[in-house]
């Protein structure tokens, strides 16, 4: 099949505007290449000081300089569903070094917070720039020099971002991500909601719906609903750097094992020092990020991707934007719809045909690139590929070619919808983005008064006022990342769909986040120029009427241009403090707009 027109079009505008960036990039990464293996450079003191806590037999494999060494960077911590599966993996790693006559060591770890944890609390000001500190930790952790090839262990939100980040400024390394998959299915996600719009409306209880929220948020593994978390794991496998398949295995089963037992096996395959040399560097690439792109737009995936996915390409000295977003998603039909854009899970969703089926249909209709590297080998094909224990042994077969499930999955030719999830919003009120899979299209466009706040508790406390029960559109300020971090607005959804299903014609404007699981209401977010940098958001007063057109990709405010021009701004709230928010205001000052990552580690903020 030949590549899509506009694929091939936003793939070559990519190259073109990247070229000098990624020419520099690649530059570097051969240098550190040509360098050799890191312990060759090490003296006997520093290589001894390396591995003196080793296992004797460790010891003397590490003697030998043809024996690769794995770096294991992890975001283990017990707190996180996700991540708590990590615990067993360093050593199930170490086990499947051995057998190749290797050794892999923990190198370092990095943090890893919950955004359900922190929803709506101050901590939610440190998420965004988790990941920035998840990838200079990266670093920290490979900067010992000692390691041929580098296994990542991380799941969630801002986690695989930051090792993406991290991993990619040692990018002549072969890097394989290793995943724990999702947790079982709970409570069903329709009736969770349910609760959760009843208890927003105070029709039910705080222990009604801390019952809800425990039966669905229950045991080890990823949330099962499809969030940032796991349209993670869908890049993941659309860029190359998982083994096929692994995706979306649950934990603590034999085949999860068996998957991380062989990551360290195919990382010894890959090192430089192999036949099939496979550096990070060479994986992620113009077209490895085009194929992300298409993953994310053909399932449903998160908007914090329009921030993340920006921020992992310019690691790699790649440089995409919006549009290609925006022109990428008319092209690229939704293929699939998982909770919140459907009511089933991703294990559902897995279960239907899952990685294997979207990769093939991406691939047979020309959306997304072949001619790739991963670490699985040339060509992303690998990837309609499923694992399974076969006798004991994991062995690949083709995943299934029809989907079991057409209420989750589908194939191009019988889409959900001719279009990707996300669409570009531009207009008087500069640049935002908008994820349409999860609204019903009458509510796609809305023409109503904006009601201003600066925090988003001042709009939860007008609704609980009864203020609320009109058409409006809400602007919530002061929310992007030189303002407070860029905290997720998840706490809005209930309290907005409850009044959209009252009949009213709701959505939401704002320089701040949503959750990945983003749901029905319309919601302008990630507005660039924020409200603290000069945008207009600063100078829109109650009243102003304001028009958000999901259908056209229009943002307008309907204020004459000179009157708004006149208006004084309004000032930028101060700082908060406490809960380790005076910490980050470095972050803060040096981030970058949100349409290039929101990013405080490029140099580039303005």
């Amino acid at each position: 099949m030949s590549l899509h027109p506009v694929t091939a079009a936003v793939t070559e505008r990519i190259v073109e505007r990247s070229r000098e960036v990624r020419a520099d990039y690649l530059d570097r990464m051969e240098a550190a290449r040509n360098q050799g293996p890191g312990r060759a450079k090490l003296s006997c003191a520093n290589w001894a000081h390396a591995f003196a806590a080793s296992p004797d037999e460790d010891k003397q494999r590490m003697r030998n300089p043809a024996a690769p060494n794995i770096a294991i960077v992890s975001a283990y911590n017990d707190m996180l569903s996700a991540h708590q599966p990590l615990e067993r993996f360093p050593e199930l790693i170490k086990a499947g070094a051995e057998e190749v006559g290797a050794t892999a060591q923990f190198a370092g770890g990095t943090p890893a917070m919950c955004d359900g944890v922190t929803q709506g609390r101050p901590g939610m000001e440190l998420s965004l720039f988790s990941r920035d500190v998840i990838a200079m930790s990266t670093a920290v952790a490979l900067t010992h020099d000692a390691f041929d090839a580098a296994l990542l262990l991380g799941i969630c939100d801002k986690i695989v971002p930051g090792l993406t980040i991290g991993a990619l400024a040692f990018g002549h390394l072969p890097v394989i991500f290793v995943p724990g998959g999702p947790m079982s299915s709970g409570l069903s996600n329709a009736e969770k909601a349910r609760v959760r719009g009843l208890f927003a409306e105070g029709k039910a209880t705080r222990d009604e719906l801390l019952d809800v929220e425990m039966k669905s948020y229950h045991g080890p593994g990823t949330c099962t609903f499809y969030g940032t978390a796991n349209s993670n794991q869908m890049m993941m496998e659309m860029m190359g750097l998982h083994l096929p398949g692994s995706a979306f295995i649950h934990p603590n089963t034999p085949l999860r094992d068996a998957l991380v037992a062989y990551a360290p096996k195919r990382a010894v395959e890959i090192t430089q020092a192999a036949n099939a040399y496979t550096p990070m560097a060479a994986v992620v690439d113009a077209k490895a990020i085009v194929n992300a792109l298409a993953g994310l737009l053909a399932t449903g995936g998160s908007t914090n991707h329009t921030l993340h996915l920006v921020a992992m390409a310019r690691a790699a000295g790649v440089l995409i934007d919006w549009t290609d977003f925006d022109e990428l998603s008319a092209v690229t039909p939704l293929l699939a719809r998982v909770y919140p854009n459907g009511s089933e899970d991703v294990n559902a969703f897995h279960a239907a045909g899952g990685m294997a089926f979207v990769v093939r249909e991406l691939l047979d209709a020309g959306l997304a690139h072949d001619d790739v590297t991963t670490v699985a080998g040339p060509g992303l094909r690998r990837y309609q590929q499923e694992p399974f224990l076969e006798h004991g042994e994991l062995v690949w077969r083709d995943g299934t070619a029809q989907s079991l499930n057409p209420d989750i999955l589908r194939p191009v030719s019988d889409p959900f919808q001719p279009e990707g999830g996300l669409r570009l919003l531009k207009g008087g009120l500069g640049r935002a983005v908008i994820k349409t899979s999860a609204v019903k299209p009458e509510n796609l466009a809305v023409e109503a008064p904006a009601l201003v706040f600066d925090d988003q508790d001042d709009l939860l406390a007008a609704h609980k006022r009864g203020e609320l029960n009109r058409d409006f559109i809400a602007v919530v300020r002061f929310q992007g990342p030189r303002a407070n971090g860029m905290p997720e607005l998840h706490s809005l959804t209930p309290v907005l769909g409850v009044l959209q299903d009252k009949g009213f014609k709701v959505a939401l404007v704002t320089d701040g986040r949503m959750s990945g699981a983003s749901g029905k209401v319309p919601a302008a977010i990630h507005v660039t120029p924020e409200a603290a940098m000069g945008g207009v958001l600063a100078s829109v007063r109650d009243g102003d009427v304001i028009r958000l057109d999901g259908h056209t990709g229009e943002l307008a405010i309907l204020v004459d241009p000179a009157e708004l021009s006149a208006r004084a701004a309004a000032p930028t709230p101060p700082a908060a403090f406490g809960y380790g928010r005076e910490l980050f205001g470095w972050m803060r000052r040096a981030a970058g707009p949100a349409e290039a990552g929101a990013c405080a580690l490029f140099g580039d903020a303005a």
